[in-house]
């Protein structure tokens, strides 16, 4: 009788210690999958430049008789709900160029090709293209500028004015900023799909401008960015429906340019 108990309570202690062992192993596999891509990004090189690949699936190709860097949104690593696109876009889904964490003013410019995947992902895509800039380490925190250009030659205004769009991550994506303060966070410039593209933005303490095709004068300026994440990294940026091509990145790093107190009056007429 002591002996079955015994035996009673060492199979009981041995599946204890299984169990333990079980949830142990659980809990370091979730930790395992949670921080899988922490350090881990695939890497693609551009001449000198090295580019990580975050949600993305990217390359280094020829198209055009140039060398380039191709990228589309991973929907695998980041899944895309039409039902839901507040909370499924404008997400940390782009190429981040390697070795350059502490950019906070100066001047970015990149050249992009836009096309739009065939058969479509979602209906209303437009060719989302463009910038992230100040991305914060961990990819909690930055701000963009990107492209529509799908509607950028359009013969509808309304459209048109949607063309370019400034937003902030995590709190100030598109469809936030235009509840909040419809066009003042959008704009239009003179893009197009399945053509090169030149943008140019010039980021000076929390002011920054878009110019377009090397056009003297910018097509756009977000007066007043809302992140609080001030300097970090680069990256080229995509998003659902859009094949992207990027060449000839160049950054500027400079001092903030303190600009003197413009006394011009806006109203309405």
């Amino acid at each position: 009788m002591h002996f079955l108990t015994f035996t009673l309570k060492k199979s009981k202690i041995n599946f204890l210690i299984i169990m333990l062992i079980m949830l142990c192993l659980s809990v370091f596999t979730n930790a395992q999958s949670n921080n899988k891509n922490v350090g881990v990004w695939k890497k693609v090189n551009l001449g000198k430049q090295q580019f990580e690949l975050h949600n993305v699936i990217g390359e280094r190709t020829v198209f055009q008789n140039q060398q380039v860097i191709k990228i589309e949104r991973d929907l695998k690593a980041i899944p895309f709900d039409s039902t839901n696109i507040e909370k499924t876009v404008d997400e940390p889904h782009y190429a981040k160029l390697s070795g350059l964490d502490d950019f906070e003013n100066g001047t970015i410019e990149i050249k992009v090709y836009s096309q739009l995947q065939n058969p479509a992902p979602y209906s209303a895509i437009a060719g989302f293209i463009g910038l992230y800039f100040r991305i914060k380490e961990d990819d909690s925190a930055f701000e963009g500028i990107y492209l529509r250009p799908k509607v950028g030659r359009v013969s509808n205004q309304f459209a048109r004015n949607r063309t370019v769009q400034y937003m902030s991550y995590p709190h100030a994506k598109f469809d936030t900023l235009r509840k909040i303060a419809p066009f003042k966070y959008e704009g239009s410039a003179p893009v197009a799909l399945n053509e090169w593209i030149t943008m140019r933005i010039e980021v000076n303490g929390e002011t920054a401008e878009l110019f377009i095709n090397d056009l003297k004068y910018s097509s756009f300026i977000v007066d007043k960015m809302l992140g609080k994440n001030k300097i970090g990294a680069i990256g080229v940026y995509v998003d659902i429906g859009t094949i992207g091509y990027f060449r000839d990145l160049k950054v500027t790093k400079r001092q903030l340019k303190v600009k003197p107190t413009s006394s011009e009056k806006v109203g309405s007429i």
